[in-house]
C-alpha cells in the first residue's frame, strides 16, 4: 500500500456518479429485466474511463473505476453468485424510525435510486461464486489507469449477510461462512491482478442500528468479531498490506443519534488482517471522533484512510477546513505517514442514488486534493 514520506495521498471511498442511462440499465439488470449485455458493457466502459479521467483531473492519487460496473456496493453479488432470488425484507435504520417527519422530507431523494437496497434479493440456496468473469473483466477496465495506486471494491461478507436475507442456512453463522467463502473468490482476483483490495464493511458499525438496533451492544460487538473473523478467513493467503477495510455507520443523511461509538469499534478492528482502515470522520456526528486514535493507536502495520469530506451534504469543504481534520488527526495518530486523505463513504453506493450532485462530488474531491496540500505544507 503506497504512503508517501513527503506529503499526504488522496484518495475515496469507492463509488462515483454514474452516468443517467447507465444507472438505469443497472437498475434494470437488478430487477431481473432484460439487459442486453453489449449495450451494457460499452456504457460500462464509457464511464469507467470517464471517470477515471475525472479523478485524476481533481488530484486523486489512489482511485478506482467509480464502481460504474455494478449496481450498487453488494447487490451486484447476485449477479457473481449462486443461491440469491426474490426480495429481502431489510429493517430501516432506527434513528429514522424515531423520526418518521425527516423520513417524509427525504423521500423524494429515495425515489430516484434505480436499485432498492432495502428490498435486496435473499439467499434461497446454497451460495458460491459462479464465475470470475466478470471480477477480471472490471480489473482488466482499470489496468493502467493512470493512479499512484489502483483499488477494487468488494462486499463485506457481514453487508451481504445482513442485507440479503437468510431464507436457506440453519443458522446465521453458517450463513456468513459460505459468503466469507465465496467472496474470498473476488477478493484473490482482485490483489492476484495487481489492485489494492477494499472490503466494504458498512456492517462493523450500520448494523448496530439496524440489525442488532433493539439488542445489547454486546450482542453487536459479538457479530462484529464473528464479521472480522470471516474476513480474515476470506483473506487468507493474502498479503494485509494489499487491503483496505472500510467501515461506516451508513452513507445517509439523518440524524445518526443511534450510532456506536468508535471507541468501541477500533480494538475489534484492528483484528482484522488488513493494512488500513477508511473510516467516516468528516459527518458532523463523527468529526469529533479523531481523539480516538489517541487513546487507542493504530497497530504499526495500519495505515488510517481518514474521511474529511461528506458524502450526504452538497456543501463543498474549504480547502482550510480539509487541512485543519488533517492536522488533528496526524496529531492523534502521531505519524503523518500514516494518513492518507479521503471521503467518509461512496458518493453513490447505488445506481442513481446520489445526495450529492454530480458537478459537485468533482468540486469535493479537488477541495480534498487541496486541503492535503495545504496540510502536507504543515506537517512535513
Amino acid at each position: 500500500m503506497r504512503t508517501s514520506e513527503t506529503r499526504i495521498l488522496t484518495t475515496h471511498a469507492g463509488s462515483l456518479p454514474r452516468p443517467p442511462g447507465l444507472a438505469a440499465l443497472h437498475g434494470r439488470r437488478s430487477r431481473g429485466e432484460e439487459v442486453d449485455a453489449v449495450e451494457l458493457r460499452e456504457a460500462v466502459e464509457a464511464a469507467t474511463a470517464a471517470c477515471v479521467a475525472a479523478q485524476l483531473d481533481a488530484g486523486i492519487d489512489v482511485g478506482n473505476s467509480g464502481e460504474q460496473g455494478r449496481e450498487s456496493f453488494f447487490t451486484y453479488v447476485q449477479h457473481r453468485m449462486t443461491g440469491f432470488s426474490g426480495s429481502s425484507e431489510r429493517s430501516l435504520m432506527a434513528d429514522l424510525l424515531d423520526h418518521p417527519d425527516y423520513l417524509e422530507l427525504a423521500l423524494p431523494l429515495r425515489r430516484r435510486g434505480q436499485v432498492n437496497l432495502m428490498r435486496a434479493p435473499a439467499a434461497v440456496g446454497p451460495v458460491s461464486y459462479r464465475s470470475d468473469q466478470e471480477a477480471a473483466e472490471e480489473c482488466r477496465m482499470m489496468a493502467g489507469a493512470g493512479f499512484l495506486e489502483t483499488f477494487v471494491t468488494a462486499a463485506s461478507p457481514g453487508i451481504v449477510v445482513a442485507a440479503m436475507e437468510n431464507r436457506h442456512y440453519p443458522t446465521r453463522s453458517q450463513y456468513l461462512q459460505a459468503v466469507a467463502a465465496a467472496l474470498a473468490v473476488e477478493y484473490r482476483v482482485i490483489v492476484e491482478q495487481g489492485f489494492l483490495l477494499q472490503v466494504d464493511a458498512p456492517d462493523l458499525a450500520l448494523e448496530r442500528h439496524t440489525l442488532f438496533a433493539e439488542q445489547p451492544l454486546d450482542d453487536f460487538l459479538e457479530w462484529v468479531e464473528a464479521v472480522v473473523g470471516a474476513i480474515n478467513t476470506a483473506l487468507a493467503g493474502l498479503d494485509p498490506a494489499r487491503v483496505r477495510l472500510h467501515v461506516c455507520w451508513g452513507n445517509y443523511e439523518g440524524p445518526h443519534t443511534r450510532d456506536v461509538a468508535l471507541d468501541d469499534l477500533l480494538p475489534r478492528l484492528y483484528e482484522a488482517n488488513v493494512g488500513a482502515l477508511v473510516i467516516s470522520m468528516a459527518n458532523a456526528r463523527h468529526a469529533h471522533e479523531y481523539r480516538c486514535f489517541a487513546r487507542t493507536p493504530l497497530p504499526d502495520h495500519m495505515v488510517l484512510v481518514a474521511g474529511v469530506i461528506d458524502t450526504t451534504s452538497n456543501y463543498v469543504e474549504h480547502r482550510e477546513v480539509v487541512a485543519d481534520r488533517l492536522q488533528r488527526l496526524a496529531e492523534a495518530v502521531g505519524d503523518p505517514r500514516k494518513v492518507i486523505a479521503g471521503t467518509d463513504c461512496g458518493f453513490e453506493t447505488s445506481a442513481g442514488l446520489g445526495a450529492v450532485a454530480p458537478s459537485v462530488v468533482w468540486e469535493k474531491l479537488r477541495s480534498l486534493s487541496a486541503g492535503a496540500a495545504l496540510a502536507s505544507s504543515r506537517l512535513f
